[in-house]
């Protein structure tokens, strides 16, 4: 699915995204990333919930996003609680959903101005 938004210079967009892949600026990732309006991650080491740990959750709180939206791969799975305690303790919201469902909330929110972090499982 193309996305279409306007993008302001020097920030990241999702433009589109399909099975097993994602667009940011039109450029192509077919692993996980995280995605900040001004800065942009590539191959994000987990692959899947399975793989997340509590020092992912450490690093993500290290970008200090207002909130951290996090894309489960094609279906939503929550993690472990404990595992994102981290971040409630640095007063970051974090959002759980699927990573399509991420992509399009991550451009709404970054359009709208607001430091979020979308760290995206693919």
């Amino acid at each position: 699915m193309k996305l279409h938004l306007t993008q302001q210079a020097g920030q990241n967009l999702i433009t589109a995204y399909g099975e097993g892949y994602l667009m940011v600026n039109q450029q192509r990732f077919e692993r996980s990333l995280i995605v900040l309006p001004d800065k942009l991650i590539a191959d994000w080491p987990p692959h899947s919930l399975d793989d997340l740990t509590e020092a992912h959750y450490a690093f993500l709180a290290t970008l200090t996003p207002e909130i951290v939206l996090l894309g489960t791969g094609k279906q939503l799975h929550f993690p472990h609680p404990r595992l994102s305690a981290v971040l409630a303790q640095a007063r970051i919201g974090f959002e759980v959903m699927d990573t399509f469902a991420a992509a399009r909330t991550y451009n709404i929110l970054m359009g709208e101005g607001r430091r979020v972090a979308a760290a995206l499982l693919l």
